[in-house]
């Protein structure tokens, strides 16, 4: 499966690539950050990133795009900008028929760390040492997106066999599967209660 990993951002937006089978290896096939000046004109940074994201999928021609599901934070225009940017993502797979998922930042970060509360410094480590790369990728907005899609590439794998009732008692799981079911299962739960 090839998934691509966009952490969407309108003045950074990382795209990551990343080979393999569901809870198995994964092998990084490209990743870079899209970035468009914070003074220019709304509709041009957004025509920049969306002809970019195109530009890769057609390239890279992914099974799946994953996109980091956009929360509310303190600066409204961050979260405008972000979701804006996830936008001109999911209408790109949808011309393509490429099916998109969203994950959420603490799903994410259990996926690769085993902890929901990662910080940004231990979910760079964790990819650099999943992918095994050479050095981290940087910036940040780089290694989220390569998270992104490891998440999904190891999401099914770890659903198929370890079901959301193992999470507790863990069920042969490691510690990381168990806390990635555990966030995955959260996730469910506040999506409901909305």
């Amino acid at each position: 499966m090839r998934v691509l990993g966009v952490d969407p951002g309108l003045t950074r937006c990382g795209l990551g690539v990343v080979d393999g089978l569901p809870g198995r290896r994964a092998r990084m096939v490209a990743v870079d950050v899209i970035r468009t000046p914070a003074g220019s004109e709304l509709g041009s940074r957004l025509l920049g990133i969306s002809d970019a994201v195109e530009g890769w999928m057609d390239q890279v021609r992914p099974d799946v795009v994953a996109v980091e599901r956009v929360f509310s934070q303190n600066n409204l225009s961050t979260v405008m900008g972000t979701a804006q940017a996830a936008g001109v993502t999911v209408l790109a797979a949808a011309r393509r028929n490429i099916p998109v998922v969203m994950h959420t930042p603490s799903e994410v970060k259990a996926a690769v760390t085993g902890s929901g509360r990662a910080d940004k410094a231990q979910v760079t480590a964790m990819v650099q040492r999943i992918l095994q790369l050479s050095e981290a990728p940087r910036p940040a907005d780089a290694a989220d997106a390569l998270a992104l899609a490891i998440c999904h590439l190891w999401r099914d794998g770890t659903a198929a066999v370890m079901p959301a009732s193992a999470a507790g008692s863990g069920g042969g799981a490691t510690a990381a599967q168990q806390a990635w079911v555990a966030a995955i299962e959260a996730s469910k739960k506040g999506s409901r209660a909305r």
